[in-house]
């Protein structure tokens, strides 16, 4: 197994001393947001709403709202072990119960 934590030495890793762990997360969380073309494709893909939601919660431990950061990790360990699952497309609303439904 890897270390956790190497020396940053490459350009690249220099560059991005200069950007605060705030940013870096921000980045990251942006990064792994489902884009609205991606939502259909990816809406039950549970490994990638798992890191979509454990980026968000680092951006929030970071931003001092471990509130925020508790509800994001939770949902992030419920794609994982399938407790959740992917709501309703929000461009398509709910449908309106069919009368056949009532019977």
């Amino acid at each position: 197994m890897q270390p956790l934590h190497t020396p940053l030495s490459s350009p690249a890793s220099q560059a991005l001393q200069d950007i605060s762990t705030l940013e870096l997360a921000q980045a990251l969380a942006e990064r792994l947001t489902l884009t609205d073309a991606d939502w259909h494709r990816l809406k039950s893909n549970r490994p990638v709403r798992a890191r979509e939601q454990a980026a968000m919660a680092l951006v929030y431990l970071l931003k001092d709202q471990p509130e925020e950061a508790l509800l994001r990790l939770q949902q992030s360990v419920g794609w994982l072990d399938r407790s959740i699952s992917a709501p309703p497309c929000p461009s398509h609303g709910t449908k309106a119960p069919s009368a056949s439904a009532d019977l």
